[in-house]
């Protein structure tokens, strides 16, 4: 009896940027019954992330209430994927600020911020939390997370309504789905990449180090002379 292994064939690099091979392949696996979806791995990851968000319960004061009232039956922001809130940072991809913070909150705060896995996002809902709001001059309230977190989107109010949350929310779907988490524009840098002090585009590219330019060439020096004279 002849035991016949299966052969997996590559894909030449060439033909992944020919539509009329791939088109091919998909219409020879369709012949055998199987369904084809064609897409980057990005947009397959980004699709599931901005459906998916896992928010961490976190209402410091009356914007909580708002929060609230979003996962109610009137506005049910389980219809954007928002349904799943978590109270374990570690289960939570999302934290929405929803309250004062307080310098005495501060550190726990950004515990729990600490504690998310990547890659996580920060909502900041209400007056209070964007900028202090009307204890902007206490002594003990502080003038904006942005302070001690970096925070992706603001949703202004005092507080806002359910409709201004979901709307804040619906920005962020559309922040997750453009994300390149293989290089670009979008790539979130890790702790060695920021030490550079490179752009995602530089780091892209394979840059190691900063460019730094420490001498002017005398013929772009003379050409700029030159374009000064001639405006003249």
């Amino acid at each position: 009896m002849e035991v016949r292994k299966p052969v997996i064939k590559s894909i030449p690099y060439d033909e992944f940027k020919d539509n009329a091979s791939l088109e091919k392949i998909i219409s020879e696996l369709h012949e055998g019954g199987c369904n084809v979806v064609v897409g980057s791995l990005d947009q397959a990851i980004n699709w599931g992330r901005s459906n998916s968000l896992w928010s961490l319960t976190f209402g410091t004061s009356c914007c909580g209430i708002e929060f609230m009232s979003v996962g109610c039956a009137r506005y049910d922001f389980s219809r954007f994927g928002f349904e799943v809130t978590r109270n374990s940072p570690r289960q939570a991809d999302l934290i929405m600020v929803a309250g004062t913070i307080t310098h005495k909150m501060a550190p726990a705060f950004k515990r729990l911020y600490d504690e998310m896995a990547e890659p996580k996002y920060v909502v900041a809902v209400g007056g209070c939390t964007i900028s202090g709001g009307p204890f902007k001059s206490s002594y003990n309230v502080v003038k904006g997370i942005e302070e001690i977190v970096p925070v992706d989107v603001y949703i202004p109010g005092c507080p806002p309504r359910p409709e201004a949350i979901l709307y804040g929310m619906m920005q962020l779907q559309r922040k997750v789905k453009i994300e390149k988490f293989f290089g670009g524009a979008n790539h979130k840098q890790n702790a060695e990449e920021r030490k550079l002090g490179l752009s995602n585009e530089a780091i892209a590219a394979g840059w190691k180090k900063p460019l730094v330019v420490t001498d002017v060439p005398e013929d772009v020096v003379k050409n700029i002379k030159k374009e000064q004279e001639e405006g003249k």
